[in-house]
C-alpha cells in the first residue's frame, strides 16, 4: 500500500478515515492491524480485502493492481486471493460445516468432487473430521470458528484476512484458535488479523498500530519458541 487514503463525504462533511497510509506485508507474515474504535482499522481492513476502494493511493495485492478492477473483477480477486474470517462467523444455517467451507469453491465452478475432497482436507486441517456433517447450531462458538477458518483456506488464498476472530469466544476457545493460526502460518500461510485485543495482537509477529486514520507504531514482535 503506497500513500493509501480514504475520504467520506464531501467537502466541509468530508472525514478522512485512512490517511496516507504506507506499509507493505510480506508473503508469511503473521500480523495485526490494532487501534481504538474509529480509528480507522475497519476501513482498511475493507480495502486490504477489496470490498470497499480507498480514495487515492496505490494498493497492489499478490502483484495484482487493484485500482484497475470493476465491481465484478474484485468479487472474483475476493473469491480467488483473499480468505475471510469474521468475527460472526458467517455460517450458513441449513448448511453442514462441510457444506458451508465449500460454498467458496463453487462460486469458482469447482467440479462436485474436486469441492468435496478440498472441504475435507480444510476441514481435516482445523481438527474438525468428525463434525463434517454437523450444522452450525450443532457445533460451539470455536468449532464454528473452525468451520470458518477452513472456509478461508479452501481456495488456498494469497492472504488470509481476520477480523476480530475471538470477540465471540470464551478463553479456552480463544487460545485454541489462537494456536491454530500459529500453525497456519507455520505452513506458510500470510495472516492478517484486525482486532482491538491487545492479547490477541501479542500472539503475532508483527503489530501495526493505527489512530486518527494514520499508522502512529509498526513493530516486530521476537519471541522465542519453546523447544519440542
Amino acid at each position: 500500500m503506497k500513500s493509501l487514503t480514504k475520504v467520506y463525504g464531501q467537502k466541509s462533511l468530508s472525514v478522512k478515515a485512512i490517511d496516507d497510509i504506507d506499509f507493505i506485508v510480506e508473503e508469511n507474515e503473521y500480523l495485526a492491524i490494532t487501534g481504538p474504535s474509529g480509528s480507522g482499522k475497519s476501513s482498511l481492513m475493507n480495502i486490504i480485502g477489496c470490498l470497499d476502494r480507498a480514495t487515492s493511493g496505490t494498493y497492489k495485492l499478490d502483484d495484482i493492481s487493484i485500482e484497475s478492477y470493476k465491481s465484478e473483477g474484485l468479487a472474483e480477486i475476493r473469491n480467488r486471493k483473499i480468505g475471510f474470517v469474521f468475527q460472526s462467523f458467517n455460517l450458513i444455517p441449513r448448511m453442514s460445516a462441510l457444506h458451508n467451507v465449500e460454498l467458496p469453491l463453487i462460486y469458482a465452478n469447482v467440479s462436485s468432487e474436486e469441492r468435496r475432497r478440498r472441504s475435507e482436507e480444510a476441514l481435516k486441517i482445523v481438527g474438525l473430521t468428525d463434525r463434517m456433517m454437523h450444522k452450525p447450531n450443532e457445533l460451539s462458538g470455536g468449532q464454528k470458528q473452525r468451520v470458518a477458518i477452513a472456509r478461508a483456506l479452501v481456495m488456498n488464498p494469497a492472504v488470509i484476512l481476520v477480523d476480530e476472530p475471538t470477540g465471540n469466544l470464551d478463553s479456552h476457545s480463544t487460545e485454541e484458535i489462537l494456536v491454530l493460526f500459529r500453525d497456519l502460518h507455520r505452513q506458510g500461510k500470510t495472516i492478517i488479523i484486525v482486532t482491538h485485543e491487545s492479547e490477541v495482537a501479542h500472539q503475532t509477529d508483527r503489530n501495526i498500530v493505527i489512530r486518527d486514520g494514520k499508522i502512529v507504531e509498526d513493530r516486530k514482535i521476537f519471541r522465542v519458541e519453546a523447544a519440542v
